[in-house]
């Protein structure tokens, strides 16, 4: 029998009792005016948790003056109740006291009751996130308010068998982490190899293309450059004629049919550009300028739809060679000069086609994509990769802790 099982059957043989979030919790409304000494701002976010305003976003803004934000200690948790259906609820670990803009609500818990780390996993099980969703005020933007928490009932055991469970989840997420710091690494490796093999700056690239004699030629001269035309999402379908989603062309160095899932209607794909087999599809516009000029190949043996954001670059060398050199630091020091950057990114054809590129043999080219396509496989392969084996872990952490923070309810 398991020490889980063991402490059950000590402390709560009968059941356990189920109380309101809200009874377990207290708000705090304590000002930034009365903490003239607490300086920190914080935000939440739904990805990274709570944040030094800092390091949120290089652009984050807030007031200068504090004096009515809320004071925020540690272990104390912040919510914007207009958001919570985005994961935007996170507690404060740091050791710092700070300030949250007055949008956030603010509470601490009774660790008399609940653990805080018990308390955290139940705040991001299924169970917690579909109740929210289910009790929030629909509105423009909906809103989760703080007496709302009274309407959700949690299991609350005796600590001990809390702290088992605690350290039993904190063994999943442990694992999840080292194999996500290992993918991170690994994407370094990959920039790092991808860049060493085409070369870090103008004169590495044009050094070693002497020694090798490997010619050097303008992007403009290899092909031509056709822009797409206009859809949107509403015309996207489950069927019908396949067009490069936006996604691909982020996530992808090359592309089939068959990985596409994104189709438009037969009348609506006679008014479209398509780019067929071979051809190589770049990034014309978006809000991010790093993005800007990057590609993937198209694999697929039929045509493919390609919206206006983008160019279909048509040319006579190996496909994916091209959409590897896209994602290098040398293409991008040589076009950044040419990206109009503002809301919406972009760059024309012309500032594109004056990148240089080295173009060896065709077994070079085959060789280096080889690669470069393994490096991929590990990084970003949803099916055999270690993002696979990263979400089998989540899925199989995710089913754990909803199980164990599910009690047969003790008897009235």
């Amino acid at each position: 029998m398991s020490k889980l099982e063991d402490l059950i059957n000590e402390l709560c043989p009968n059941g356990v009792q189920y109380s309101s979030i809200g009874s377990l919790i207290t708000r705090v409304r304590e000002r930034g005016k009365d903490n003239k000494d607490t300086r920190q701002v914080y935000v939440v976010s739904n990805t990274l948790g709570m944040v030094k305003a800092e390091d949120f976003r290089e652009n984050t803004i807030h007031s200068e003056d504090t004096s009515n934000y809320t004071v925020i200690k540690p272990n104390m948790y912040a919510y914007n109740p207009s958001r919570l259906n985005i994961g935007s609820i996170a507690m404060l670990k740091d050791n710092t006291p700070g300030l949250v803009s007055p949008m956030y609500v603010v509470f601490s818990i009774d660790e008399q009751k609940i653990m805080k780390e018990y308390f955290e996993y139940n705040i991001q099980s299924s169970f917690v996130r579909n109740k929210i969703e289910s009790l929030k005020e629909e509105g423009a933007r909906f809103r989760f308010d703080f007496n709302r928490w009274d309407w959700i009932q949690i299991a609350v055991p005796p600590l001990p068998v809390q702290q088992e469970i605690i350290r039993m989840l904190d063994n999943f997420t442990e694992l999840t982490a080292e194999l996500t710091a290992e993918l991170t690494a690994r994407k370094k490796q990959f920039e790092y190899y991808r860049d060493e093999l085409f070369g870090r700056d103008y004169n590495e690239m044009l050094k070693r293309a002497e020694e090798k004699n490997i010619q050097i030629v303008a992007m403009e001269e290899l092909g031509s450059f056709t822009r797409g035309k206009r859809f949107v999402r509403d015309d996207i379908r489950e069927k019908g004629v396949p067009c490069i989603h936006y996604g691909d062309l982020y996530t992808h160095f090359g592309i089939s049919a068959e990985e596409t899932k994104c189709f438009l209607d037969e009348d609506l794909s006679k008014k479209m550009r398509f780019a067929q087999n071979g051809d190589v599809v770049i990034v014309q516009a978006g809000e991010n300028d790093m993005d800007i000029g990057i590609g993937v190949a198209w694999m697929g043996n039929e045509d493919v739809a390609v919206h206006d954001a983008c160019y279909i670059f048509k040319h006579n060398i190996n496909p994916k060679y091209i959409s590897h050199y896209l994602r290098t630091s040398i293409y991008h020091l040589q076009i950044k000069k040419y990206v109009s950057i503002g809301k919406i990114c972009a760059i024309n054809a012309q500032g594109i086609g004056k990148a240089l590129i080295p173009i060896p043999s065709l077994e070079e080219q085959q060789r280096i994509v080889t690669i470069l396509d393994n490096f991929d496989a590990l990084c970003n392969d949803l099916t055999s990769g270690l993002p696979a084996e990263i979400e089998a872990r989540r899925k199989q952490y995710e089913y754990y802790r909803d199980k164990l923070l599910t009690f047969k309810e003790v008897s009235a």
